[in-house]
């Protein structure tokens, strides 16, 4: 069974490395904009809980082989840019593989995001792991939306996820 992390690939301008513990700091930042979270609630509002929550489940991924966050590093600058990969998640009782992604936010508005998206679509269809990849995006997340079309997706049905209203953005291989 894969364990659908892209250790070592790269697109354009990004290098895609496993997260370690040496990442927190550069990544604490996201957490500490208010602007990221603002389109999902139930999060701790401690920025630096909030950060080592995420950690956590990225290494516990790592782990179960349920997929995983890639770092993101600047092929230029070799700076933390962000962080995106699959996931295995599981949406009204259907086991799904999802994009995630988030930027830092001062690379926002960049084309990051929807790079780090697209390598991730590619490297899902390529090795055929699943027929087809979801994005949850929150119902307000207009930003995230515009990166998940943009890589071909649709909105597939909407939901509620973790006690947040969702679409399901889709694309089929």
């Amino acid at each position: 069974m894969p364990d659908y992390v892209l250790y070592n690939k790269e697109s354009e301008r990004l290098l895609f490395k496993k997260v370690t513990r040496s990442d927190f700091e550069n990544w604490l930042p996201f957490h500490q904009e208010p602007l990221s979270s603002e389109y999902w609630s139930g999060l701790p509002k401690d920025p630096i809980t909030t950060c080592n929550e995420q950690f956590s489940r990225i290494f516990e991924r790592y782990e179960e082989k349920s997929g995983g966050m890639n770092a993101l590093f600047s092929k230029e600058t070799n700076k933390l840019i962000g962080i995106a990969g699959l996931l295995v998640q599981n949406v009204n009782n259907k086991e799904e593989l999802e994009i995630g992604y988030s930027i830092l936010p001062e690379y926002w508005r960049q084309g990051y995001a929807f790079e780090a998206a697209k390598k991730c679509k590619d490297v899902a269809f390529e090795n055929k792991w699943a027929d087809s990849l979801i994005s949850i995006i929150q119902v307000n997340n207009i930003p995230s939306q515009k990166t998940a079309l943009k890589n071909g997706m649709y909105i597939d049905f909407s939901t509620t996820y973790k006690d947040n209203p969702v679409h399901i953005f889709r694309i089929k291989a």
